[in-house]
């Protein structure tokens, strides 16, 4: 499995009592700073290049900060934030740290407001400039924003025209910035509007007008307008210094976001099971944010949730749920052991059905829920077999016959292991190869030589490169007859344009065995007619385009693209017969009902950004393969 970057995570808690609340029942005023800990952790699969949190204190006086953040780089960032805050305390006499009027009063990060964030490089920038969340300051209380996004935009370049119209001048293209920008205008100037109905209309002056103003803010007039224009899957989350905050989820329900709410707290993470596990509540009590349902927390602790954008057609991310989102949420078990029960029928075709001289394995560790849904599916073909045979009249009378057929099992071995994690320091090309091919052990005696077939199965197959150069090599040291690896999800063709770092489209193992597939059979106009298609749609408003790399898989059923990539991935070196299986289409959706998005498979984008950036990368595919065409 080649690692691929997930889109981030976001954490918020908004505490609805004063710390001293908290300070009584739960014996610390920590009580918020402490679980937004766990939320992050518990989310550590969702980012490891960066994180960051930021805190707004509600009681802060003029002249005291009330708005705080601290970012770190690298896989340790979290434990690194919250070691930095938490040392901020050290030095404090012990009765004045378990105070929690004092930490109110004057303490950093001592507050009712948290937002917290991890981080993927899913644009390729990386640095503590590019990690979450974004401060954009304010000598008005209402005008300070916080910002943090689990998103990715397929329209930036129109959203940073907006921004430059407006006469703005953003110091980094990037989306994050724009949005925060265009969010930060219009907070901007809904405050100046309400400044000038107290002052103008209502005589008000002074404090007054800005106590009116930070009481009568509504971020529903900011956060929607923005929000209509933008393309892609997200979940962001904003908050200002003085206490309003949101959270907001793409109309199609690409990205995820869960909260909790009761009378103490409200809790907002991107994934469901972590909310149960750090808050110890049961999963009927965490509830999904819907397509286009903003949720807004005032200041004094009043909350709602809104439909601020109109829903669009569900296109919730299956690829969340097949190798991204904690396995621990009741749900995506459940789907993912289908998943792997799903694959039986076609590998008991692989192995010409026979189970005595198959071994079953996994790729860890990701696919290890489907490798436990891919036997339970075993195990009931066995079962069904074993009582056909158990039928006939001539083997009942035969003690021997039966205690052969009673004896048949379904072979499970731990054949792979996880050995060490390849560093990147090493750069040339050979030796870095070589090292890649130790990425994976095996267990040596876990199968038959010569005798045994040996399927694995993987959550995903993207590149190829780890499996031809790791996991293909190293398992043919064991000499099985024949190798036969299985992918919980269906061929990945296409590139994600809302959040997940994948490959570019050209590294596809699926696109170029397709490519290979059209030029081995004669039939390489197929690419330069749908090249042709792409350009002419160039000029053409986003709804009328369509994807024109689908034409490029289109002469061929999923099992020709999985036979010759198994060809393509048969080095001279490999001795035992390989075979590919994926997961279907069909069988994706049957698995994953909720869960609609597929576009990584079937091409078919939610938005139209989405089209636009495919047939943008097959052009550039095409532009740099190509160099006779310009």
């Amino acid at each position: 499995m080649e690692t691929l970057k997930h889109e981030c995570g976001v954490a918020m808690i908004r505490l609805l009592q004063p710390l001293e609340y908290y300070h009584r029942k739960y014996g610390t005023w920590m009580y918020a700073l402490n679980k937004l800990y766990l939320l992050m952790e518990k989310q550590h699969n969702r980012g490891q290049d960066g994180a960051g949190f930021a805190c707004v204190k509600l009681s802060a006086t003029p002249g005291e900060e009330y708005m705080f953040r601290e970012r770190a780089a690298g896989t340790g960032a979290i434990t690194e934030i919250f070691e930095t805050v938490y040392s901020q305390y050290r030095d404090i006499a012990p009765e004045r740290l378990a105070d929690p009027a004092h930490a109110a009063a004057s303490l950093p990060f001592a507050g009712e407001l948290y937002m917290g964030h991890l981080r993927y490089s899913t644009t390729g920038r990386s640095g503590l400039a590019y990690i979450h969340p974004f401060l954009r300051r304010s000598n008005w209380r209402a005008c300070n924003l916080a910002l943090c996004g689990n998103f990715n935009l397929t329209n930036t370049d129109d959203i940073f025209a907006e921004i430059r119209t407006s006469g703005q001048h953003p110091r980094k293209y990037a989306d994050t910035y724009f949005i925060l920008e265009q969010v930060g205008h219009l907070l901007d100037t809904e405050a100046d509007r309400l400044r000038r109905q107290f002052e103008v209309d209502e005589g008000r002056t002074g404090l007054e007008v800005t106590r009116e103003v930070e009481r009568h803010i509504d971020l529903s007039r900011i956060v929607q307008p923005a929000a209509r224009t933008w393309d892609g899957g997200f979940v962001i989350c904003g908050a200002t210094g003085s206490g309003e905050s949101f959270t907001i989820r793409d109309p199609w329900g690409i990205r995820t976001a869960f909260y909790y709410a009761d009378d103490e707290i409200v809790v907002i993470a991107s994934e469901r099971p972590v909310i149960q596990t750090v808050m110890n509540v049961q999963a009927a009590d965490v509830r999904e944010l819907g397509r286009g349902e903003a949720l807004f927390i005032r200041r004094d602790g009043t909350w709602r949730t809104e439909q601020l954008l109109e829903p669009r057609a569900l296109s919730a991310c299956s690829f969340e749920r097949i190798y991204f989102s904690r396995g621990s949420d009741r749900d995506i078990y459940r789907e993912r052991k289908q998943l792997g029960e799903n694959l039986v029928a076609p590998i008991l075709r692989k192995v010409d059905g026979d189970l005595e001289h198959t071994v079953f394995s996994f790729i860890p560790n990701t696919a290890e829920m489907a490798y436990f849904g891919m036997l339970e599916g075993l195990q009931k073909h066995l079962d069904r077999r074993m009582e056909q045979q158990l039928a006939e009249p001539a083997v009942l009378s035969d003690p021997e016959a039966v205690r052969r057929i009673l004896a048949q099992r379904v072979r499970s071995e731990k054949v792979v292991l996880k050995d060490i994690k390849l560093r990147t320091f090493i750069a040339e090309g050979n030796t870095r190869n070589d090292l890649a091919a130790h990425v994976y052990d095996i267990t040596y005696g876990s199968i038959e030589p010569y005798e045994d077939n040996l399927v694995v199965i993987d959550d995903s197959i993207v590149r190829g490169t780890t499996l031809r150069r790791s996991i293909i090599s190293i398992l043919d040291r064991l000499h099985p007859r024949r190798i036969i690896v299985v992918s919980s999800s269906p061929q990945i063709r296409y590139p994600d344009y809302y959040g997940i770092d994948m490959s570019s489209l050209g590294e596809f193992i699926a696109f170029r065995t397709a490519i290979d597939l059209l030029k081995t059979r004669g039939m390489a106009h197929v690419i330069t007619d749908a090249y042709d298609r792409a350009r002419r749609q160039q000029g053409t408003p986003d709804e009328l385009r369509v994807n024109c790399v689908k034409a490029i898989y289109a002469p061929f059923t999923d099992e020709d693209i999985s036979d010759h990539m198994a060809r393509m991935l048969t080095g001279s070196d490999i001795h035992a017969e390989i075979g590919i299986v994926f997961q279907s289409l069909e069988g994706l959706h049957r698995a994953c009902p909720h869960h609609p998005g597929d576009w990584y498979f079937s091409g078919d984008y939610p938005t139209p950004g989405g089209t636009r950036l495919v047939n943008r990368a097959f052009i550039q595919y095409m532009e740099q393969t190509y160099r006779h065409r310009s």
